[in-house]
């Protein structure tokens, strides 16, 4: 046991200090974040709104997302990425405070569409700021502790987030929610300023490709718009499907989500290290990760027994825990021939942008077809994300990145 915990810790070696503070920073403010895996439900059972009006509010959602994002990359390349995080946290953090006071539709829809422009920000900023602190052998690894910092705030939230949602409601997670952005505010001034924190690895390119002319990066970018609508279903869909189909709890609903996080935090450090060492590539390997989420999806209607809830989420667990890594990682390395702030910042919007239609159709197939022909639908849109990273593997072959 002693062993396998020494090697564990063996595959954090080498990644820098700075990454280090980034990495809890984001876990303070992950921790936080529980009110987005229960947004549906606060929508749906406090304040009434149908699953269309949910559909219009999540595609808000989405579409603050795609516009903060793309000003976090542009504010990123001018004023730099520290100015972007710090403002960026501590406004969301007041405004998640307020929107707990909306209860209108409109102002609901408005209320979530500011939250998300200022939130998603801070995005793009945060992965420059990683790039800049690691080493270049070290950023799939650097990505990685990002993701398990992510994913051990949302192993947490979820499930202090139900237990919250029973014994104060849901306006107690707004406040927990907003509290902990302005917590995460503090840390970062305190261990991130610039003129304390060095810079590992500073990217100077002096005739910078525009993404817009980079073919292969929106092959790429495509295919990772088709992956976060189908991954985005465990966050609007999937809970009511847990609570309206086998019937779970706030609780155990937060339980279950719980269990992706804290998975990924016992597995995806040792699995990328390993996986960086073997002869499979980047694009390989998110081909490999979007298939298994695929599956994900599939096998919740092969029976009713509601151990195959578990089964699904282990499905997309791994292959989360692959696809993620590697696509931000190509992401970084075609970043290097741009902008950093312009590239890095579209490959979050692909994720911004699913967050438009993804939640949106989702609830509507849900309304209007079932769960289960939904879940056939987007197992087979995750095969044409595979089939697209097949088709961009072959451009790559006659290019060297």
């Amino acid at each position: 046991m002693k062993t396998l915990f020494k090697n564990y810790l063996s595959t954090f070696d080498g990644l820098s200090r700075e990454v280090w503070w980034l990495a809890l920073i984001t876990f303070v403010n992950r921790a936080g974040t529980m009110v987005i895996p229960f947004l549906s439900l606060y929508l749906t059972d406090d304040l009434k709104f149908t699953f269309t009006d949910v559909s219009w509010i999540m595609s808000a959602f989405g579409l603050g997302s795609v516009v903060g994002t793309w000003i976090g990359g542009k504010l990123t390349d001018t004023i730099g990425y520290y100015k972007v995080m710090v403002r960026s946290l501590l406004s969301t953090g007041f405004l998640f405070i307020i929107l707990q006071f909306l209860n209108t539709f409109v102002s609901v829809c408005v209320g979530i569409f500011l939250v998300m422009v200022v939130a998603d920000t801070f995005r793009p900023a945060m992965f420059v700021a990683m790039s800049v602190y690691s080493k270049p052998e070290n950023k799939t690894r650097s990505v990685t502790l990002i993701r398990l910092a992510i994913n051990l705030g949302f192993s947490a939230g979820p499930a202090v987030g139900g237990l919250i949602i029973t014994t104060m409601g849901y306006g107690g997670l707004f406040w927990v929610d907003g509290i902990t952005c302005i917590l995460a505010t503090l840390l970062l001034i305190k261990v991130l300023n610039p003129r304390v924190a060095k810079p590992v690895d500073n990217i100077i390119v002096e005739n910078p490709v525009s993404v817009f002319k980079d073919k292969p990066f929106w092959i790429f970018f495509i295919a990772m718009f088709i992956f976060g609508i189908i991954f985005l279903q465990y966050f609007s869909t999937m809970p009511l499907y847990y609570k309206d189909v086998h019937l779970l709890s706030e609780f155990e609903i937060g339980v279950l989500l719980g269990l992706n996080g804290f998975f990924i935090f016992l597995l995806e450090m040792p699995l990328i290290k390993w996986l960086e060492k073997t002869r499979y590539t980047k694009i390989g390997l998110m081909l490999f990760g979007i298939l298994l989420v695929s599956i994900s999806f599939y096998v919740l209607n092969l029976t009713s027994w509601i151990g195959v809830l578990l089964i699904g989420m282990l499905f997309m667990t791994i292959g989360e825990m692959i696809a993620f890594p590697f696509s931000n990682a190509f992401a970084m390395s075609r970043a290097e021939k741009g902008k950093q702030g312009e590239y890095l910042s579209m490959y979050v919007m692909a994720f911004s942008i699913a967050h438009i239609f993804g939640h949106n159709a989702g609830l509507r197939l849900v309304d209007n077809i079932g769960y289960d022909n939904t879940w056939y639908l987007m197992a087979s849109l995750g095969l044409i994300g595979v089939l697209l990273l097949i088709y961009l593997k072959r451009i790559l072959k006659h290019e060297v990145i």
